[in-house]
């Protein structure tokens, strides 16, 4: 297969953009900011049209859509409590997902794609803030390390094809997501979700406590979603190398200030206690952005602003929102 001519730059807003999972949380953020940067050949097929898992049907459409620019934002994603109750499922769904659809495009020969992974990916006690160059220094956090392994091997499938194809592809390294289209459901979804359905609740119904897992010591770093997909399109515009990027803000909050963030945002003025027989997960996971920086892109949505926008936005969809 040719190397492709495609160079960092200005991508084609006419050219057919394929966003795998548009339907999801970072997805469907893709998709809005895409269609108000002018981009006319968005393509998206729900789970129900097409089952990313099953290798014969995403070739099938690729063969028929003919993307010169993918996104792949699909996953099998939860929080601790999913994570670890489904290990094989959170392993074998996103591994069949991303080789599927690398393997697709690269017959296809897609100019340009974007691997969206987690930053699950670095060891628990990785240095803060952590590197890039961190990747595979020391052991995974347990409650989710079959995800992990599976966005690690997606990696190093972009840097596989990199080296024997040529092809520009690019990874990117989100740290923890929220904001609409979020999972908010009791089961499944991650910490910010889940305590703006907890408390939200509460406020409603005038609960006097509000009980939370773990200790609420861990520091973790907050993006909203649509900060991302502008760093998706920046990175996709302007950035070349093998070497996944991270994408975060550069800073950090424990989850008790979290709490009491989500608590001021919808209103609720009761009790909250800390569960410590559960698990908190890893201690503090803040991402080492410089080189997102250095590429010219930063965050610009606050984690206050953004957490009373995303209540907002649950408030107003309570019918339609994933529970």
């Amino acid at each position: 297969m040719p190397q492709s001519p495609y160079q960092p730059g200005v991508l084609d807003r006419d050219s057919a953009f394929y966003i795998a999972g548009h339907r999801g949380l970072v997805g469907s953020a893709i998709w809005r900011l895409l269609e108000s940067k002018g981009f006319t050949n968005l393509l998206g097929r729900s789970s129900s049209r097409l089952d990313l898992r099953d290798r014969d049907s995403v070739f099938a459409f690729f063969s028929e859509a003919k993307p010169r620019y993918v996104v792949l934002a699909a996953a099998k994603v939860g929080g601790i409590a999913a994570n670890s109750s489904a290990p094989v499922e959170f392993f074998s769904d996103n591994i069949r997902i991303q080789a599927n659809v690398l393997d697709a495009a690269l017959k296809q020969g897609v100019d340009r794609l974007l691997f969206l992974g987690s930053s699950c990916i670095y060891p628990k006690f990785a240095k803060q803030p952590i590197r890039e160059e961190s990747l595979m220094t020391g052991h995974l956090e347990e409650t989710n390390d079959a995800y992990a392994i599976a966005k690690i091997a997606g990696i190093l499938h972009v840097q596989a094809v990199r080296r024997q194809y040529g092809l520009p592809w690019i990874s990117a390294m989100p740290t923890n997501l929220y904001g609409p289209g979020d999972n908010f459901s009791a089961a499944a979804s991650h910490v910010l979700p889940a305590l703006i359905r907890r408390y939200e609740e509460a406020a409603r119904t005038g609960d006097a406590v509000v009980t939370n897992w773990g200790t609420g010591a861990p520091r973790r770093e907050f993006l909203h979603v649509d900060d991302l997909a502008a760093a998706c399109l920046h990175l996709m515009e302007n950035y070349d190398d093998s070497l996944h990027v991270n994408v975060g803000t550069g800073s950090d909050t424990t989850i008790k200030e979290l709490a009491a963030m989500v608590a001021t945002a919808v209103g609720y003025s009761g009790t909250t206690v800390w569960d410590d027989t559960k698990p908190d997960g890893t201690p503090q996971k803040l991402l080492d952005t410089s080189r997102l920086t250095a590429s010219g892109w930063s965050a610009q949505i606050g984690l206050p602003e953004g957490i009373a926008s995303t209540v907002r936005w649950f408030q107003n969809n309570t019918e339609s929102v994933r529970t």
